[in-house]
């Protein structure tokens, strides 16, 4: 009777705790204290596996007092242009889900004291995918920062690539974000893509890919099409780590791979070495 007296006071005990206190690591299957997550930045303190967070968390990961001094187009929403079945509801699901107007997120803000346009993509709404609202947030983000002359940062989690919900119109997004990529470079402005897991597809081939530096977290799934679609169509084993962050620095295709808490720091060093020029100067 004893032993059944405190079962029952240990199931009263575990009802009463809170949901989400706890959290279990995808990598290492650790059981994480939420709090301590937060603390560490959701990196896992035991196989140091980089959750995926929010654009809002990346915010006040980077931006001094966490938030942007000015957002870029808010309320910014894409259309139905085609009148894709059940798209409009979905687009509502994930606005209130998320609390975003759409998947990406543009603003004016300090990161170590220096001035900086900073974009970001958000994979909770809708994998980050990109429509027609998020390429021109791009482009007026890019816009912005040729105004200001100060540096563009995109920091992307796109593993959605462009919505197949706007058909040929989010194709097109890929050609105007590559063409602010040339219109920041025209106006000498630096422009740093921070690459987070995932950045896939028409993002990835698009202006993810275009920046004067690159620079990705560890372990970050980087690509045009998964690993597992490639290894189907041509049939043949892909080498370990195939896409991942650490694959593509050792082939030259990222400049660098960078712990998120290192993140603020490394940005703020390239920020003082892409130095912008003013008007007239060589």
């Amino acid at each position: 009777m004893l032993f059944r007296r405190k079962k029952k006071e240990i199931q009263a005990e575990k009802k009463d705790l809170p949901d989400g206190l706890w959290l279990k690591c995808k990598n290492c299957g650790e059981i994480l204290y939420k709090t301590q997550l937060e603390k560490n930045l959701w990196v896992c303190p035991k196989c140091g596996y980089h959750m995926r967070i929010t654009s809002r968390d990346y915010m006040s990961i980077l931006l001094d007092d966490g938030k942007f001094e000015e957002e870029i187009a808010p309320g910014l929403r894409s259309g139905d242009p085609l009148e894709f079945p059940n798209y409009k509801e979905k687009l509502e699901t994930y606005r209130k889900k998320t609390g975003l107007d759409d998947a990406a997120l543009a603003g004016v803000g300090y990161l170590d004291g220096k001035k900086i346009v900073l974009f970001l993509t958000d994979f909770n709404f809708m994998g980050g995918s990109m429509g027609s609202a998020v390429g021109e947030k791009f482009y007026r983000a890019a816009q912005k920062a040729i105004e200001l002359r100060v540096p563009l940062v995109a920091l992307t989690a796109s593993g959605g690539g462009a919505r197949m919900h706007e058909g040929i119109i989010s194709l097109m997004q890929m050609v105007k974000t590559s063409l602010a990529c040339a219109e920041l470079d025209e106006a000498r402005i630096p422009y740093i893509n921070v690459l987070t897991d995932p950045t896939m597809a028409g993002v990835m081939a698009s202006f993810a890919s275009l920046g004067d530096v690159i620079i990705a977290e560890p372990g970050a799934l980087l690509g045009f099409t998964g690993p597992r679609v490639i290894k189907q169509t041509i049939g043949e084993e892909l080498p370990p780590g195939f896409q991942r962050s650490e694959f593509l620095l050792e082939h030259g295709m990222v400049d660098g791979v960078v712990h998120r808490k290192e993140l603020k720091a490394t940005l703020s060093k390239i920020l003082d070495v892409l130095r912008v020029p003013e008007n007239g100067e060589g």
